[in-house]
């Protein structure tokens, strides 16, 4: 339990139904879902849908969404993953006869076809009970009537001012006399409005076929990329088997690739060979073992995460206790290993999560998101809709596992998490940032089972994050420690912004309470009744 003689959150403790989400809309638009009768799935999508209004930067319906989901509350859980793909026209050997051998961040080939919306509508026939229109309906209201922008989005909107500025559709959609809107202000998205109208109207059919695909398509045409028709037509989220790994007796689930929910599992198996609840929480050996970790996970990552529909992805290899221990004996207790990972291998940032649990114990760990602020800043300005950039998550290397091709889904960073004990749901959270989040997964759940700390102390404790050969240290963290890790080798740094956000919902079966933390990092709330 926090001490209370210092500035902090309390969790938030509920018998009936909770939501953790990192806006104050959405988290209030969740829960009078619930009240009404709606499931966790209902109440996941229309918080989302409010947050696709209200944090444009960090996610729309121009994005993705993944999911895991619980419906019972049984460790009998299933994901979906809602990510979309590349256009069929799109090649690596089409990038390179142009000049191009990196898709860029604000490149009209970074965007793939959003799958976010066929996703929520998927989830929806399965798992939904009230009118899909009626949990657009929040969303609509807050386009078309206003909502009021809160300060850590103020703060992000105007950070990717520059970025807006640089595409005209965007620019009238999102700015101001040139100027993004400041906390406190009223803003209105009718053109966004309008789209989710329809989509409430008739569903899937209007955002991928018609006049609202057509005036995408021709968006995205005139922007230099190769999307048809057809590729809208063709989108579709998948069901999925999920993967887990064990961790002080509880299991921890994630989406397999193309995400890197593989890399948080692959992260907490190189940690288990430590006595990581001796340590510090926030002391500089904690954080140095997991720079290590993350140093050698994300290697990992880059060398073998893609899409397993058209590469062999070797997830049992990963996963194994052999390969764990085997990165385990590149690391050094007490000094920075190599960036590169030299010998370590044998071979060659901006979202929402949302976490909901229902009166009938059901659980859904729901994110979605446009990759980086604002995605590849190309925006439709008949539709409201801004385009994400996933697409640059492809290398443009034909020999490579992630080398972009067509109708193919990205290495992708997204990554909800579900924790299990036995035969049911213990723990529904995420934590967003982009590369960031297999790191930010591994800390909150060794944040809860090596030092017990409640769901609220698990998110709001200090983060590292070992990003390219830097040690990017929150500011909160002692300067004694950052002096210390400095001394093992790390470039430090510190970042502009904390790392990600995060939000949990633990069960506790043996008293039937519901326990919500959301992120301090952010501007949302976990609310329970």
């Amino acid at each position: 339990m926090r001490n209370f003689s210092y500035p902090g959150r309390s969790v938030s403790y509920g018998l009936n139904g909770a939501v953790a989400t990192s806006s104050q809309h959405a988290s209030q638009v969740a829960l009078s879902i619930l009240k009404k009768g709606g499931t966790a799935m209902d109440a996941a999508i229309a918080a989302c849908a409010v947050q696709c209004v209200v944090d444009p930067m960090q996610t729309g319906i121009g994005g993705d969404c993944f999911a895991v989901i619980a419906p019972n509350g049984s460790a009998e859980l299933t994901g979906l993953n809602g990510s979309g793909r590349a256009p069929a026209a799109l090649t690596a050997g089409r990038l390179l006869e142009s000049g191009i051998s990196e898709i860029s961040l604000i490149s009209p080939h970074s965007i793939t076809t959003p799958g976010a919306i066929d996703a929520w509508v998927t989830l929806h026939e399965k798992f939904g009970s009230l009118d899909f229109a009626e949990l657009l309906a929040p969303a609509i209201d807050c386009a078309e009537n206003g909502f009021v922008v809160t300060q850590r989005t103020a703060v992000d909107w105007k950070a990717a001012e520059e970025k807006i500025q640089g595409n005209v559709a965007a620019a009238s959609l999102f700015l101001q006399g040139g100027q993004a809107p400041t906390a406190g202000t009223v803003w209105r998205m009718p053109k966004l409005a309008n789209t989710l109208k329809a989509i409430a109207k008739n569903g899937r059919a209007a955002f991928y076929e018609g006049e609202i695909a057509e005036k995408m398509i021709s968006t995205l045409n005139a922007a230099g990329a190769f999307h048809e028709i057809s590729d809208f037509e063709n989108t579709s989220a998948d069901y999925v088997d999920l993967i887990s790994t064990s961790y002080h007796g509880h299991d921890v689930h994630q989406i397999p690739p193309s995400g890197q929910g593989v890399i948080a599992l692959l992260m907490i198996n190189i940690l288990k060979g430590y006595d990581v609840a001796d340590l510090d929480p926030v002391g500089a050996q904690r954080f140095h073992l997991q720079a290590e970790a993350a140093r050698l996970a994300y290697l990992a990552r880059d060398i073998y995460v893609a899409d397993p529909a058209q590469t062999d992805v070797p997830v049992e290899m990963l996963l194994s206790d052999e390969f764990a221990a085997h990165l385990r004996g590149h690391i050094s207790v007490g000094k920075a290993g190599d960036p590169t990972g030299a010998n370590a291998f044998n071979k060659h940032k901006d979202t929402v999560y949302v976490s909901v649990v229902d009166k009938d114990g059901a659980a859904v760990s729901f994110i979605n998101s446009v990759f980086h602020p604002f995605g590849s800043g190309i925006a439709c300005a008949d539709t409201g809709v801004i385009f994400q950039n996933r697409g640059a998550g492809f290398v443009v290397d034909e020999g490579h596992p992630n080398c972009v091709a067509p109708n193919k889904r990205p290495m992708h960073t997204i990554i909800p998490g579900m924790v299990t004990k036995g035969s049911k749901v213990t723990h529904c959270y995420g934590v967003m940032g982009g590369g960031y989040q297999p790191v930010g997964h591994a800390h909150v759940l060794s944040n809860l089972m090596d030092y017990g700390m409640d769901v609220q102390e698990a998110i709001d404790c200090p983060r590292a994050f070992y990003n390219a050969g830097v040690l990017e240290l929150e500011e909160s963290i002692d300067p004694k420690v950052r002096g210390e890790l400095a001394d093992m080798g790390y470039e430090i740094k510190l970042p502009n912004k904390p790392h990600g956000g995060g939000q949990m919902i633990m069960v506790d079966h043996e008293n039937g309470v519901l326990a919500a933390g959301s992120d301090p990092r952010k501007d949302g709330v976990g609310l329970a009744y």
